[in-house]
């Protein structure tokens, strides 16, 4: 059974590791967990403001096992931003990719959730181009590319992305 839950301190020991992994041993994104600060501190970097982290955990017998996460950026220190997020760190496990699971729509949908109940009223994000199958994902979920001049000044960018979304909830409150 797969759970989605906020984070907890014991993941921090897990999260690099995963998420590293993932960049680097599967798509061969040249960046290390040094590079990654919010990697290094998941409480402090994304626990402030309106800002959250979640898990997806695969509960079976054979003990938890982190298989998926998603991270929410609170961007609120923006001048003249409407209420603006970021998401980050949306990553799944290869052996838990697919439909059949829907671990990353239900990250999202967990991601969405808390957006609407807070009136987020904008969520960007950054990856890059090798992840092919993340755009397609961002884009069904009504996600539009963006050019990156048009990024907000403290926008969390990392040095590999290349490719940037945006989307404006429509059902934020306003």
């Amino acid at each position: 059974m797969i759970r989605i839950r906020p984070f907890e301190a014991a993941d921090q020991n897990v999260i690099p590791e995963f998420v590293v992994g993932i960049q680097r041993g599967e798509f061969g994104v040249p960046v290390t967990i040094a590079q990654q600060p919010d990697l290094l501190d998941v409480e402090g970097y994304f626990r402030h403001g309106i800002g959250e982290f979640w898990v997806a955990v695969d509960t079976s017998a054979s003990g938890d096992r982190i298989v998926g996460t998603i991270g929410l950026k609170d961007m609120a220190d923006l001048e003249g931003e409407p209420k603006a997020v970021a998401l980050r760190k949306m990553f799944v496990a290869a052996t838990h990719r697919g439909r059949e699971f829907g671990i990353a729509q239900r990250l999202l949908d967990t991601f969405n959730g808390h957006c609407a109940k807070l009136g987020v009223q904008r969520v960007l994000l950054g990856t890059t181009d090798r992840m092919k199958a993340a755009h397609r994902f961002y884009e069904r979920n009504g996600f539009v590319r963006m050019n990156a001049e048009f990024l907000p000044p403290n926008f969390p960018r990392m040095p590999v992305d290349d490719v940037f979304y945006q989307t404006v909830r429509a059902d934020a409150k306003r």
